[in-house]
């Protein structure tokens, strides 16, 4: 029955997909975030759903009837474009090409349409579809997850989807942290109440969801962004009230053996996973010092840990972007992935100033507030993750310039009809007056 329905959905989206390209891009979203089909249990399971969606695009760049622009003076933008290069760079000189050729087409699929979805999001409506896409495909895995958390106790890890980049419960954890944010935005300038109040409860679920993942990475990220919130709020003592109160209910739910596991934090040295990750840290800093390209994009082999780990026989993969980076495309291209995330936040910083200047543009500030958070989170909780090349990330950035598109040519003063009119607001998904967080 899955299967069924996924399919009609599916091929239903797919000849609007065709004709519009951010069509095309929320639906390559959807089955690239959330994996859908891999919770089916027939044929849906193996079928090429994502690459269909990317024909689709393509399809759609020659019939397009919007105007498609790429915004190659973005400094993130540029960054990316730099990395995507250097990436290939490295895959020709890395020490296995075979495996790396292999990673890079998957990290290839994966960045196209991330250059494509820079040059279709562009009005209001695309914007926000597209956060709502993301949003809510982790967010089912929070509403789930929450759920199975409260059941179990705590007693049980939250899993991600199976075959995908968040399979693990570190990967899905941080997946779920970045969304809270997403999630909060979308209750900030929906109309319905009750949609409001949806929203709250899966925002509180998706924490409790990855509480439940047992993820120390994750968990830090939660505390980071909660900080940061906590920072930028008009009623600090109230906040700070509210947020001691949720945790503490939310800890309460915690079983020991969660307890017992975000203690390691403190004690790491007496943890063998975390001294695992140092040992891995150390390997591809030190590969990273002997080889300018780094080791390519496959580089946790008995092999190369032989030559250039502390302790050769504890192999790791690098449980943590920063490493991942530097350990398979070197300092180059540690560099450029860092700057993609500075440009970013200062982007998001550039946005929030320049849209208080009038009402029609608040929106834009609230939601570049909340991207930062999550970037926040992404950046405190990755470094303990490998999940450097997931889509969430790229896909943040994807909103950040369209906003920054949407300013800097004054869309507010022709986006005049539709669901997305400031000026007369229509349906749940209509902006309004922003909700104070």
């Amino acid at each position: 029955m899955r299967d069924v329905v996924l399919l009609l959905v599916f091929t239903a989206i797919l000849p609007f997909a065709m004709r519009r390209t951010w069509v095309a891009v929320l639906l390559w979203t959807w089955i690239s975030v959330m994996n859908p089909h891999k919770l089916a249990w027939g044929f849906a399971l193996n079928a090429p759903f994502a690459a269909a969606a990317a024909g689709a695009a393509f399809i759609s760049l020659a019939f397009n009837q919007d105007r498609l622009r790429m915004p190659w003076r973005q400094p993130e933008v540029i960054s990316l474009l730099l990395l995507i290069g250097w990436m290939c760079i490295t895959t020709v000189f890395a020490y296995y090409p075979g495996d790396a050729s292999t990673q890079l087409v998957k990290v290839l699929k994966i960045q196209v349409m991330t250059v494509v979805a820079l040059a279709a999001i562009r009005e209001r409506k695309h914007i926000e579809l597209f956060i709502w896409v993301n949003a809510l495909s982790i967010g089912f895995y929070g509403l789930k997850g929450g759920i199975f958390t409260i059941l179990s106790g705590g007693g049980q890890r939250v899993w991600g989807p199976p075959g995908g980049f968040i399979e693990g419960n570190n990967e899905i954890g941080l997946a779920m942290v970045m969304t809270v944010p997403l999630l909060n935005y979308l209750r900030m300038v929906s109309v319905n109440r009750w949609v409001r109040y949806g929203l709250l409860a899966l925002m509180l679920l998706t924490v409790i969801a990855t509480l439940g993942t047992q993820s120390r990475g994750a968990f830090l990220a939660v505390a980071a962004m909660a900080l940061v919130l906590w920072v930028r709020s008009r009623r600090k003592i109230l906040g700070g009230v509210f947020m001691v109160l949720v945790a503490a209910g939310m800890l309460a739910l915690m079983s020991e053996n969660w307890e017992a596991r975000m203690r390691t934090i403190q004690n790491y040295e007496q943890d063998s996973s975390a001294m695992g990750r140092i040992n891995a840290w150390t390997m591809a800093f030190n590969l990273a010092n002997s080889r300018f390209t780094g080791g390519g994009f496959v580089v946790d082999t008995p092999e190369l840990f032989a030559r250039f780990a502390p302790v050769p026989q504890d192999l790791h993969a690098a449980h943590s972007i920063f490493f991942q980076i530097l350990g398979e495309h070197g300092y180059v291209g540690l560099v450029l992935f860092v700057l993609i995330g500075a440009f970013g936040f200062i982007t998001a910083s550039r946005i929030r100033k320049e849209a208080l200047q009038r009402p029609e543009t608040l929106w834009v500030h609230d939601l570049a507030g909340m991207i930062q958070v999550s970037m926040v989170g992404y950046a405190v909780g990755g470094a303990f993750l490998s999940l450097a090349y997931f889509d969430l990330p790229y896909n943040i950035m994807v909103v950040l310039v369209g906003c920054r598109y949407w300013l800097l040519e004054r869309r507010w003063e022709t986006e005049k009809t539709g669901a997305f009119n400031s000026a007369q607001p229509v349906g749940w998904l209509a902006p309004r007056r922003p909700v104070p967080v």
